[in-house]
């Protein structure tokens, strides 16, 4: 099956709804869809890479499992699993006809037509769970990875864990994003960094970041309201793996000047240099040798071109998970 071309952007002509594959054209939710409204939705944003074995799926299962303990956070209690998930996202990239993809699952509350509820109040709205895939290049521009971005600090403060949960990945928490990748652009730069209710370095509109100082991996705790980034732990890992100190700490804004080397990492944005943070130039104004080498192996491991640190599994390969599924008789329905 072929995948639709819409603006140049490939797309899946199937939609995973609620357990089954749909039509594209038929993924469509009511006006007063209850997240439409007050953002009560909670989502992921995984990687399909082309690999000698086919198209494989980074780190998917952890993935998955975070999308439910964001949904458990918002007490929606949803009766599908991150194994569900994690079968119709590989099912659907098999109906696809992409070898590679960026993958968007995601829960939010719907609108029961015939007992329509419209307050804040959430809990009489349905549970409703897409998945939907498309091709999609590198998020902060291919030559990123090499030459590095622009970024500044944002004026929008990050908002605190205990006003929403930075560890759920919600919908609503993207509003506060928005407003920093916004004013970042609309300033001529390529994004934002947010500092936390007390002023230290937090993360990205949709990036981790890390510092790099005298040889060490500085990186904000999950106590500086950062989403725990799945692109970040196993960045850690990997700097660990290749014998690099890594520290997670409170960060100063002017430590981010001062930085031997400075990157974002994320789904989307991967491993992506910074050269420079309000107009001073970070290093050398270009990328690290130790940002270069974390890329290096990285992109190995996540195009199956060696394996992940300490053997884990990082990769799930579309196509022999699907071999599996027809073997044992099962699908994903």
């Amino acid at each position: 099956m072929s995948s639709k071309d819409v603006n140049t952007m490939k797309i899946s002509p199937k939609v995973w709804h609620n357990g089954k594959l749909i039509d594209w054209e038929d993924a469509r939710v009511h006006v007063m869809t209850h997240a439409i409204h007050y953002g009560s939705s909670v989502f992921e944003g995984i990687r399909c890479y082309n690999t000698d074995n086919g198209p494989a799926v980074f780190r998917l299962d952890e993935h998955m499992r975070r999308l439910i303990n964001s949904a458990k956070i918002y007490r929606m209690d949803i009766d599908l699993t991150a194994d569900d998930f994690s079968c119709g996202a590989v099912e659907l990239i098999g109906a696809s006809g992409l070898d590679e993809c960026y993958i968007r699952p995601v829960i939010f509350r719907g609108l029961d037509e015939e007992n329509p509820a419209f307050g804040v109040n959430p809990f009489p709205n349905p549970l409703e769970a897409y998945i939907a895939v498309w091709q999609w290049g590198k998020y902060l521009g291919e030559e990123a990875l090499e030459n590095g971005i622009d970024v500044c600090v944002s004026s929008w403060t990050r908002f605190t864990s205990n006003a929403l949960p930075a560890m759920a990945k919600a919908g609503a928490n993207y509003m506060n994003s928005q407003l920093i990748k916004m004013e970042a652009l609309l300033a001529g730069y390529s994004e934002g960094i947010a500092l936390d209710d007390r002023g230290y370095v937090s993360e990205g509109s949709g990036e981790n970041l890390f510092l790099v100082n005298n040889g060490k991996l500085i990186t904000p705790p999950l106590g500086a309201s950062i989403l725990p980034g799945i692109t970040r732990d196993s960045v850690i890992e990997i700097g660990r793996e290749l014998g690099i100190e890594v520290v997670e700490t409170t960060v100063q804004r002017a430590a981010l000047y001062l930085a031997d080397e400075l990157f974002f990492t994320g789904t989307a944005a991967e491993i992506t240099p910074i050269r420079s943070v309000d107009k001073i130039t970070v290093g050398q104004g270009k990328r690290g040798p130790i940002t270069e080498k974390l890329q290096e192996e990285f992109f190995k491991v996540i195009r199956g071109q060696r394996p992940a640190p300490g053997g884990a599994d990082w990769l799930t390969y579309v196509n022999e998970a699907a071999e599996k599924k027809s073997a044992a008789g099962t699908s994903c329905s």
